[in-house]
């Protein structure tokens, strides 16, 4: 009879940790796809950036300086999305891509601003659906951050409960997962489209 127990805690305890370890590659496999989908909508977003500039530049002549700021930060979140697309729980890559579309957003508001001194530019049929596609665009983006985000918390929350921590630390690579936060305060705001 003593034995039978025995065996039974044992198959107990293995079962138990096929069920955690099956857990945090579920979470962490959610977040990666949460992540994802953030990485669609950033490219939708960097491959509209260049069109936008394109017809501002017909208009923007005494801009140049916020072009150049506005494509040099585009090329940056663009290096910065693939490097996070590639390792989505890598932080330092996550804090480099939160770094680089603060940096970008902060440069579209600079151009939305200038571009509001152009009565023709605001009037160009193509720049206003650049600017809609745009404007929905940064909605897409906010609402996958936040599912990524919530993603991260459960697996990070998940991983850290005893005694799931030290199953993550005895079989496995469960790193700690960063969420996508954007430093800028003034980037934390809507664009504000106006036409």
């Amino acid at each position: 009879m003593g034995t039978w127990l025995f065996f039974a805690v044992i198959i107990a305890a293995v079962v138990y940790l096929i069920a955690v370890y099956n857990r945090l590659i579920s979470l962490r496999n959610r977040f990666k796809n949460a992540f994802a989908q953030i990485d669609v909508q950033l490219q939708r977003r960097h491959d509209l950036i260049p069109n936008l500039v394109e017809t501002a530049k017909a208009y923007l002549d005494h801009e140049r300086e916020t072009l150049t700021r506005v494509t040099g930060a585009r090329n940056q979140a663009e290096a910065a999305r693939r490097d996070a697309a590639a390792q989505p729980d890598d932080g330092a890559a996550m804090d480099r891509l939160g770094r680089a579309e603060s940096l970008l957003s902060g440069g579209l508001s600079r151009l939305l601003a200038v571009s509001e001194n152009y009565p023709e530019l605001k009037a160009n049929q193509t720049m206003a659906e650049l600017m809609e596609e745009l404007s929905s665009t940064e909605n897409r983006i906010g609402f996958a951050r936040q599912a990524f985000n919530d993603a991260v918390m459960h697996y990070n929350t998940y991983r850290e409960q005893f005694p799931n921590n030290a199953v993550s630390g005895l079989f496995g690579p469960f790193k700690e997962a960063r969420l996508l936060e954007i430093e800028n305060p003034e980037a934390r705001q809507a664009v504000n489209v106006t036409f």
